[in-house]
């Protein structure tokens, strides 16, 4: 493994773009209502502009990470940081939302560029046993990125326009470009065989898997056009999957070079790693809806003020996740990460139980509290424990596969809150379900009072999926092997793996 003399500046270079990315997948919610106005179009039209961002980012992670291991984790991550902050700024000069759904789908796959090379060059330049600090701070970004996405879209909207939430990526992506190129080093290439037919079964079958989960509610779950169904391209995605699988066992077992090497799953913590991320994934992307709904459209808030009620967590997330970070370095991951996903839950359910339409909105700030030390538990430990064990020449794909499973997890989270909402909402408020008052309510922020009570109680309702499902990957991370030994890393680095480019 590659030995660098000061590897934390590498590492704050890359978690600048990183939180940019994180930042980019929160911040455009805040602007749809400006968005619909400004380029005069309607919520199907803007419902694309996250949505091709997001199909752009999903898909290509397993194929950018292994992109990351041929050509050198730096390389990829500049190309990638050039692509997105000049797609930030394509989308901000859109003069109409087709221009600005193309300028989204090209900004996600610089994104999916990015994404794979800052876990991959952690796994890398960091020792194993000192490689928990690193991912306390990849875990405190992510936390911290959850606040500022919504605040900052919020102000920008407001004073600005709705443009400046992709303006403001382009001197951000400067500062990062000069800094990733001045501090990151230029680690050693493996020289892999590229496994075309494997790139384009991966690609094919992840864009109908995601797509599939990503617009069912749009389409009702029914058809898409002609005679191609969502639950028809959801099955096809699978299927093609599974050939990619296969086509993986069959070009491994004859000694060739597949973009997804299954021996990566042999190891226990990376297959349960896995699970537990997507467990994650999609229960911090399902559990802001419900609550955000109920903030706006029955205690009036303000998206700015919605998102101050996320201060406690992104502070204590910040502020206790580096240290976390140098406990797990010591001790077995699964404690610290079962304890965090559990508090997750505990937080999630604590805070069901407020959403009435009479709950002083200070309390909410407590749960928030307690989401903020799970957050810490949770991000570090898994990462840390998930790609502990990894060779060199398997981090990018180690970091492709970890991030996918993610970002499916977060596909089906939003899919799967989507759905839950609507039924609560038709089983709690009858009457109204058929006008369809989460889109009319969240749009215009106003609902009649007689109808509160019954929108809150849909809302507590469907917080009960992400902590059934946080909890589910508590049970996971129990199962946590303890670390290997690390005796000898970086015992004979050469010298090119210890080069920073100027």
């Amino acid at each position: 493994m590659e030995k660098v003399a000061k590897p934390w500046p590498a590492l704050w270079s890359l978690v600048i773009g990183f939180f940019m990315i994180l930042i980019d997948t929160t911040i455009v919610s805040v602007a749809n209502p400006r968005i619909m106005e400004g380029l005069d179009t309607d919520i199907n039209a803007v419902i694309w502009v996250t949505s091709a961002y997001l199909l752009a980012y999903a898909v290509p992670l397993l194929i950018t990470g292994r992109l990351g291991d041929r050509f050198g984790p730096k390389n990829l991550y500049l190309i990638g940081l050039v692509v997105f902050t000049l797609a930030s700024l394509w989308c901000g000069l859109s003069g109409d939302v087709g221009m600005l759904i193309a300028a989204r789908a090209v900004q996600g796959l610089g994104a999916a560029m990015m994404t794979p090379q800052t876990m991959a060059v952690i796994t890398r330049i960091f020792p194993p046993d000192r490689r928990g600090a690193a991912m306390g701070l990849w875990g405190a970004t992510a936390g911290m990125a959850v606040l500022v996405g919504p605040i900052l879209g919020g102000v920008l909207v407001d004073g600005l326009g709705w443009e400046w939430i992709f303006f403001v990526n382009v001197p951000i992506g400067i500062v990062a470009f000069i800094m990733v190129s001045r501090f990151v080093p230029r680690l050693e290439t493996h020289n892999h065989r590229f496994d075309v037919p494997g790139v384009v079964l991966s690609a094919v079958g992840m864009f109908l898997l995601v797509f599939g989960i990503q617009e069912g509610q749009t389409y009702q779950w029914g058809t898409v056009t002609g005679p191609v169904t969502v639950w028809g391209l959801i099955i096809a995605g699978l299927v093609v999957l599974m050939g990619f699988v296969a086509w993986q066992w069959l070009l491994e077992r004859r000694g060739g070079e597949p973009l997804l090497p299954l021996g990566l799953f042999k190891d226990r913590n990376f297959s349960l790693g896995n699970t537990t991320i997507m467990t994650v994934g999609l229960t911090v992307t399902a559990f802001p809806f419900p609550t955000i709904f109920y903030y706006q459209v029955v205690r009036g808030l303000t998206p700015t003020q919605s998102a101050l009620l996320m201060i406690p967590m992104a502070v204590i997330s910040g502020g206790l996740a580096p240290f976390v970070g140098k406990l797990i370095d010591r001790a077995n991951p699964r404690w610290f990460a079962s304890f965090g996903l559990v508090c997750l839950a505990a937080a999630l359910l604590w805070t069901a139980t407020l959403l009435q339409p009479d709950t002083p909105i200070w309390m909410f700030l407590l749960p928030s509290a307690l989401q903020g030390v799970a957050n810490a538990f949770i991000w570090g430990p898994v990462s840390n424990a998930t790609t502990r064990n990894l060779a060199p020449r398997q981090a990018g794909a180690g970091s492709g596969v970890f991030n996918t499973t993610r970002q499916i997890g977060a596909v089906l989270g939003s899919a799967a809150i989507a759905a839950l909402i609507q039924a609560r909402l038709a089983a709690e408020l009858p009457a109204a379900a058929g006008s369809g008052p989460v889109g009319e309510a969240s749009m215009t922020g106003s609902l009649p009072e007689a109808l509160h009570a019954g929108f809150s109680t849909a809302m507590a309702q469907s917080i009960f999926l992400p902590a059934c499902t946080i909890l589910l990957g508590a049970a996971v991370a129990l199962f946590f092997a303890k670390p290997k030994s690390v005796d000898g890393w970086g015992s004979k680095p050469a010298p090119e793996e210890a080069e920073v480019s100027s």
